[in-house]
Formats: C-alpha cells, structure tokens, sequence
C-alpha cells in the first residue's frame, strides 16, 4: 500500500475499470458495495465506518442510502450531471457533492458538432446508400452544408461555449438561450426557448436537468421550429419530451434528431429506432479514454482535497 493515501471508500454501482483503477492507485480500501452478496446486511454492519462516498450519476445516491452511512462526509461523483444524487439533502447534513465538470466539454461538444454534422449531409444513410449497391443505380440525393445556418443553443454553459465554437468554426450563426444572458460572450442572446425555437437550423440542447427544464422541448415548442430543423441532444433524455419529439418526426414536423440521450436508457424499444432520419448513440459523448481518465482523476483528487482539508475543486450545491 506504499504510496497510497490510508483511507476506506464506499463505491456505488458498477463502475468503469478506468474509474476504479484510478482510486485503487490512490487510496488503499476502494469497497464496491455491488459486489457484496446483501448489500443491506453490509451496510448495516459496516455503513458508520464509510466517510467518502464515489459514484456517478448513472448510479447516483438518495436520502434513504445517505441515512445508512451516517458518518459520511463526502459524496464525490464521476460525471458532469448530479439529477441521480439527492444535493439537496446532502447539503442539509452538511455533506460535500463534487462532480466532474469541464474535464469532458471537448469530447461533449464534438459529440455535438459530429451528430449536427452527421444529420445535414445525411451521413449514415449515405453509407447505407453505398454499403447496399444503390450507388450503382443512381445518385444520391442532395443534402444540405451547415455554413450559413442558425445554430441555437439552449443552455450557454461551458459545454454550450465549446459548442458554439465549433459551429462558428463551420460557418454557422450562433444564438444561444441560457437562464441570463452571458456578458463574456458576443454570440446573439433570446429571451425565450420559442423564439429560440423558431429560429433554429440546428437546436443543440446542453443545459443541466432540473425541476424546470424537464420537458423543456416539448410538442409546443417543437411545433415552432422549421420542417427543415434538426434537435440534437447531448445534455439529459429528461430535457426533451421524447413522444412529442417522435410525434414531430414522424410527421414531418421537424426534419430529424441527433440523440445521445434519451428518457429511459438504455433505449432499446422505441421508434426511434427503426427512424432514418435520427443518429442515435449510446450516451458514450464523454466516452473517450482521456476523457473518462480526466474524469476519473478529478474524482480523486476532489477526495485528497477533502481529506486535506482543503476546498474541493468542483462542489455542487443546490
């Protein structure tokens, strides 16, 4: 154990080997409670000597698993979203939440850009097109370039900036919704997500998913985008209104969708799924190995801080 900083850690749910690998360099009792065959039971007995908590908001941690450690000091997640994680009540008994941020806005982004890309000149359906023979019978059909085109991003976070770089950077016109407007930057701001809506070629959805942005996309709003617009999603499945969003194009409402999130994952019985007109990917926009080690590093080195007894370098507080 040379090296490794003396302490136990309680690891929820079943984690990515990087991640775990990562503690298990740093501290010396890295517990995964998964593989406990009752995990009641070991909690019972054993839940008062765990101080430090790591998950990940896929696995996340409520109020009821919270009261069974009750010497618990810190929760440290692996992953930008905290909606899995009951904040609030941690913050009452005076519980450090971090997260992950910032670390995966690179590889969040191009997610983005890849699907947006991917939607406007048709991408997978090109290589259908050539993988079953129909090039030898005809042309493909024309599609349409991003340059000149209205990107709006709803939520000008540091994910919505990496965005609207690189849309810049392909020609596009940024405008951009967020909660206020954002003094540092010059990209043109809308007062609502209609008006927003409206003026979309591409609406990239980035914003956190709390209480008042469930369903922000839903069929009222998407019934004021273009019949030529896409949606594309690299924030929360719960930001959008997944039937509403079917509904739209399946009608024709709106001309497709770039999906890495989705209501319920995984998304494995759906329309969605048999629809030409959508990219669909497995929640995977974070999921480059450098990033997920960044990730997984941040984890970490917010717990040193913790036991150091200085600030953590990314709280979160509601």
């Amino acid at each position: 154990m040379a090296g490794k900083i003396d302490t136990k850690i309680l690891l929820l749910g079943t984690q990515s080997e990087i991640y775990i690998q990562a503690l298990e360099a740093t501290f010396s009792t890295v517990h995964q409670l998964v593989l406990e065959k009752d995990p009641s039971n070991f909690l019972k007995q054993h839940g008062h000597t765990f101080n430090i908590v790591a998950t990940s908001n896929n696995v996340g941690i409520r109020a009821a698993l919270i009261d069974q450690l009750p010497e618990l000091k810190i929760i440290a997640s692996f992953g930008v979203g905290f909606d899995s994680i009951d904040v609030a009540y941690a913050n009452q008994k005076n519980i450090v939440v971090t997260n992950t941020p910032n670390v995966l806005n690179d590889c969040v982004a191009d997610t983005a850009m890849m699907m947006t890309y991917a939607l406007s000149r048709q991408l997978l359906q090109a290589d259908r097109f050539v993988r079953t023979g129909q090039w030898a019978k005809a042309e493909y059909p024309l599609t349409r370039n991003t340059a000149r085109k209205v990107c709006a991003i709803l939520g000008m976070g540091n994910i919505g900036e990496a965005i609207a770089k690189r849309a810049e950077a392909a020609g596009m016109e940024i405008v951009y919704h967020n909660r206020s407007k954002k003094s540092h930057v010059s990209y043109r701001y809308v007062d609502s997500v209609d008006e927003l809506a409206k003026q979309a070629d591409v609406l990239v959805l980035a914003l956190p998913s709390t209480g008042q942005t469930q369903h922000i996309l839903n069929a009222d709003v998407l019934s004021k985008m273009k019949k030529t617009a896409f949606v594309v999603n690299i924030a929360r499945g719960s930001v959008i209104d997944q039937d509403a969003l079917i509904h739209s194009l399946q009608t024709g409402q709106i001309a497709g969708a770039g999906l890495d999130v989705f209501e319920v994952e995984p998304c494995v019985d759906s329309p969605l799924l048999s629809m030409d007109n959508v990219v669909l990917t497995p929640h995977y926009a974070s999921g480059t190995y450098e990033t997920r080690q960044a990730m997984a590093d941040l984890v970490s080195d917010n717990i040193k801080a913790h036991l150091d007894g200085r600030e953590v370098l990314t709280p979160v507080t509601v």
